[in-house]
């Protein structure tokens, strides 16, 4: 691998909005595959397919094409690279120690992406003051097996906005006006269950984002429970995948509004 290789696509558009996706990738690098003791259903099941579909709602996007087995954006540097089985939900990943080498690639892919976020995001602070990133995520929620029972639904909401390293007084009123509109969005089935920091207060990448731009950068850490597919299978519901990227469509001219009072 060459350290220029990007892991990520991006579009870049107009706009103080981001929608960004770092686990909606499947793709490893060939050296990587080879010493894989996970099997590629495990893999997928811990991934967020899907994710890179719904950064349509926003004309700048960044996709995360290789997979969170390779390395992991939205963990801190250090734990960006599995190790253990404790680093990944028990699983065991390889078949053998992992080669340095194999580490340092994976690290330098990495850092191009924080460094090209970075780049991304200056770009539109300088232009627009503030900016929203609409950072997308999927979570289990059967891990009890398929023929098992959903975990809780008390403990475990359709959506779960991430907003535990956010200055929430200065950036309150957008996560306020998002999981409202959210959830009044006229969704399948009833309005969807939309709660803050139950099942996650946000990863890496939200608190990168926080801490680079404190003035500047909203990171919205937005985590659907897997209703929309089957997470053991991995088949998707893809009439839900496209109704969920209309609920957050819906959300969009909102939070830009509330941008503009801030």
């Amino acid at each position: 691998m060459h350290t220029t290789d990007r892991i990520w696509t991006q579009q870049l558009g107009d706009g103080p909005l981001v929608a960004v996706a770092v686990h909606d990738g499947h793709v490893v690098r060939d050296e990587v595959a080879r010493l894989f003791a996970i099997d590629d259903a495990d893999r997928l099941r811990e991934e967020d397919p899907f994710t890179g579909e719904w950064t349509r709602v926003a004309a700048t996007r960044i996709v995360g094409q290789h997979s969170r087995f390779e390395v992991d954006l939205n963990r801190p540097r250090e734990k960006a690279v599995y190790r253990t089985p404790e680093d990944a939900w028990g699983l065991n990943v390889w078949r053998e120690e992992l080669p340095e080498r194999i580490v340092t690639d994976s690290l330098a892919a990495y850092d191009a992406f924080y460094e090209n976020a970075r780049e991304v995001l200056s770009a539109i602070a300088e232009v627009y003051g503030s900016f929203v990133v609409l950072d997308l995520h999927s979570y289990n929620h059967r891990r009890a097996g398929p023929g098992g029972p959903p975990d809780d639904a008390a403990e475990n909401p359709q959506v779960n906005v991430g907003t535990g390293s956010m200055d929430r007084p200065r950036w309150g009123t957008i996560v306020d006006r998002f999981m409202d509109d959210l959830g009044a969005y006229p969704f399948p089935g009833g309005n969807l269950d939309v709660r803050e920091n139950v099942r996650f207060q946000g990863g890496q990448f939200a608190r990168w984002v926080h801490e680079s731009f404190p003035n500047s950068g909203c990171a919205l850490a937005i985590e659907f429970k897997k209703f929309f597919m089957d997470e053991w299978t991995g088949v998707p519901d893809v009439a839900l995948i496209d109704t969920i990227r209309h609920a957050l469509e819906s959300t969009v001219a909102g939070v830009l509004e509330e941008l503009t009072r801030i």
